[in-house]
């Protein structure tokens, strides 16, 4: 984490992964006063499918380990830290963080760049985002085609397009892992900007995807939402991974708990002369 102001947000430990301990508001203020100061970063806001990946894959774990902060995206990674005795104040989902973080940058006058999603919804994300905040300024959009990664033309289109605009924050929404391997790629080249991974967000924005009601998210069940919505594409990813994941991270928060307890009351007896 190489980012002075990042750096300064307390850290719990779920399944190994480093979560910064921060609410959605405090993650905006950083943000803002990081770019004031001239500092850049990058944030990965970490689900489940995610978290699975940092425990199973090294070269994920790597690529997150450059990250200037991890903030937990995902109500069962917020009952995994309360299970484990060192609970994490919210959520903090880059499907939110797209809104309030932009409304923060046009109070600040600071710009954004939409990158990636579904043909179309950057453009329709930024007008969206605009008419909650008329004074945004949006730098630019950007949908590169699939397989762009493995294509050095459309690589150069996305750094030329971001050199010329040189915007504040940049919402890279290509899934991951494809969006963590491009801000990795991307970020060193622009040490000013805040890079964030949105997933699906922009397709939620655009109106595309309907957003599970807050009730659904506060329960947990976001997935189940999605999952109605796109069974085909989504079934393997919650059904056959996401649910047994979950169990198993909660398994082993609570065996985390039992052996922190255990390990205090060892040092609080007194032995026997």
């Amino acid at each position: 984490m190489r980012y002075a102001i990042a750096k300064q947000v307390d850290i719990v430990h779920v399944l190994n992964v480093p979560l910064g301990n921060i609410g959605e508001f405090d993650c905006v203020n950083m943000i803002i006063n990081s770019i004031g100061l001239g500092q850049g970063g990058w944030i990965i806001t970490c689900n489940t499918d995610i978290m699975r990946k940092h425990m199973l894959d090294p070269t994920f774990r790597r690529l997150a380990a450059e990250a200037s902060l991890i903030v937990a995206d995902g109500m069962p990674l917020i009952w995994a830290s309360r299970v484990q005795g060192a609970p994490l104040p919210e959520r903090v989902a880059g499907s939110n963080l797209i809104s309030s973080l932009s409304a923060a940058a046009a109070r600040a006058g600071r710009s954004v760049f939409l990158l990636g999603g579904d043909p179309g919804t950057a453009e329709e994300a930024a007008d969206a985002l605009r008419r909650v905040s008329p004074e945004l300024l949006v730098a630019g959009t950007l949908c590169p085609p699939p397989g762009f990664e493995s294509d050095a033309s459309r690589m150069d289109e996305i750094r030329v397009a971001l050199e010329r605009t040189q915007p504040a924050i940049v919402y890279v929404a290509l899934g991951s892992p494809k969006q963590e391997v491009l801000i990795a790629q991307l970020r060193d080249a622009f040490p000013a900007s805040w890079w964030i991974g949105v997933g699906i967000s922009f397709s939620f924005l655009a109106g595309r995807v309907r957003r599970a009601p807050r009730w659904i998210q506060r329960c947990g069940l976001e997935w189940a939402h999605r999952l109605c919505q796109e069974p085909g594409r989504l079934a393997r990813r919650y059904l056959l991974h996401g649910i047994p994941f979950t169990m198993f991270l909660l398994m082993n928060s609570m065996i985390a708990r039992v052996r922190k307890e255990t390990l205090l009351l060892k040092t609080r007896v007194p032995r026997q002369p």
